[in-house]
């Protein structure tokens, strides 16, 4: 876990100089609309002043988004309390904008600072409000996860999502890492760091953009919880002529950004040569839980023929199996079906073939037509082209009054693609276009579960009960 203290020095800036100086440089992007969400009042001219300005010198001004509103920076201050502090951080972020980006608009959503993680949902809603109004967003800047703010991480976790909602590019931008860390810090992303050159003009901009926010930079009295909450010293950092930008990469786009590409089925076989059961499917208490929350989610008692997608080693298969007549279940990696296929030795109704979503050739998924698809902890290892493509193919393999069930983990997976949110949003959009009804949808936390059918009918109409 990372700790600092905002108002020390922190790592002194000309450390970063030379290892930033060797980065690969980010193009300004000249397409689309750009969006900048900021966690708090501050955040958007620290870490994107200088690309805020550089647009509007284009003629391309970006949207500013400021999610919270700034009242925790001073707690148990003897000037200014939290209502007042918030009012001063409003029109504080109003004058930086309007030094960078006349242009720009500027939203204040006002959440309470330090609370993202408890209003998550909300924070997600009033963005992707706001991110679908008007022109397509093509890049979508906010704060790096990696930060050590909770807020911070909460709202790079948010806006991944929407970026794969959206197919939009996300670029994450550090602030506090140029405090508490030095170069050789292991959590420093390098390989996804780029920066983006400033014109001298934007540098300037930016230094009295940053001027501008005088509760941050400024002390309010002589009491030391007036303190500035940028030391001198670390806002020397801001005065660089690059901005850096984690930008996440896989396929390239015209713009010399990437996408997160599809895992390979090399990586799966990886995974099970090192781990006999990687995910803890036969042991914790999660996954059984999860387990009788899939078969009962099923709206149907029995199926004559069903598929489960990504089988894995065969746990959830051999519970769909007493539920079922005839039951294939594929996977990519042949590790992972010989070891159900040792669980399945007493099910001779239960086939255990290779198989992949979006899979060709020897990978293809087998044909239909099937009363029951399940996909369950696997749609997020395609990149959101590849899923995209798959799902119209997988859901053609439903018999005309089939059922897919879809259920997938929510929280951040480095390694993945995509979220679990971001596949359910393209799963509901393919469903919706094959005319499939949602019949079940389970939220929480942890997981989400959603089932389709091509039958509309409820439990209760399916077994007479109304």
């Amino acid at each position: 876990m990372v700790t600092f203290d905002g108002r020390a020095p922190g790592t002194a800036p000309h450390v970063w100089d030379e290892p930033l100086a060797a980065l690969a440089a980010w193009p300004l992007p000249r397409e689309g609309r750009t969006v900048l969400v900021a966690a708090h009042p501050d955040d958007e001219t620290l870490t994107a002043g200088g690309l805020l300005a550089e647009l509007a010198a284009v003629g391309r001004p970006a949207d500013v988004v400021v999610v919270t509103d700034g009242s925790g920076s001073h707690p148990g201050s003897p000037t200014l309390d939290p209502t007042t502090l918030a009012r001063r951080r409003v029109d504080e972020v109003r004058a930086a904008v309007e030094i960078l980006s006349p242009a720009s608009a500027v939203t204040l959503l006002g959440h309470v600072d330090g609370t993202l993680r408890e209003v998550r949902e909300r924070v997600t809603g009033d963005l992707r409000t706001l991110l679908t109004a008007g022109a397509p967003v093509r890049t979508l800047v906010t704060t790096w996860r990696g930060d050590g703010h909770r807020d911070h991480r909460v709202l790079a976790e948010v806006c991944a999502a929407l970026a794969d909602e959206l197919g939009c590019t996300l670029v994450e931008a550090p602030l506090w890492l140029w405090h508490w860390a030095t170069p050789d810090h292991p959590a420093v992303p390098w390989d996804d760091l780029r920066v983006l050159p400033l014109s001298d003009h934007a540098v300037l901009l930016k230094q009295r953009a940053v001027a501008a926010h005088e509760t941050q930079v400024q002390p309010l009295s002589e009491h030391p919880a007036d303190a500035p909450v940028l030391h001198p010293r670390f806002l020397r950092t801001f005065d660089r002529d690059v901005e850096p930008f984690v930008v996440h990469r896989a396929a390239a786009h015209g713009d010399g950004t990437v996408e997160r590409a599809s895992l390979p089925a090399t990586y799966f076989d990886a995974t099970y040569a090192r781990h006999a059961d990687p995910w803890g499917f036969t042991d914790r208490p999660y996954e059984a839980r999860k387990r009788a929350l899939t078969l009962a989610a099923l709206p149907d008692a029995r199926y004559a023929r069903a598929l489960e997608v990504g089988c894995s080693i065969g746990v959830l298969t051999a519970e769909l199996a007493t539920r079922c007549d005839a039951l294939t279940g594929t996977d990519v990696t042949d590790a992972a079906l010989e070891r159900a296929r040792e669980r399945l030795l007493d099910a001779p109704h239960v086939d255990l073939v290779r198989g992949a979503l979006g899979g060709t050739g020897d990978d293809a998924l087998p044909g239909g037509p099937f009363d029951l698809v399940v996909l369950s902890e696997v749609g997020y290892y395609l990149s959101r082209a590849d899923l995209t493509r798959a799902l119209p193919d997988l859901l053609t393999r439903l018999a005309g009054g089939g059922t897919l069930l879809a259920c997938h983990w929510r929280h951040p997976v480095a390694d993945y693609p995509l979220s679990g949110d971001a596949v359910h949003r393209a799963l509901a959009r393919a469903a919706q276009d094959a005319g499939l009804a949602h019949l079940v949808e389970h939220r929480e936390t942890d997981l989400l579960l959603d089932v389709w059918s091509h039958d509309p009918r409820s439990v209760a109409e399916r077994t007479g009960l109304r």
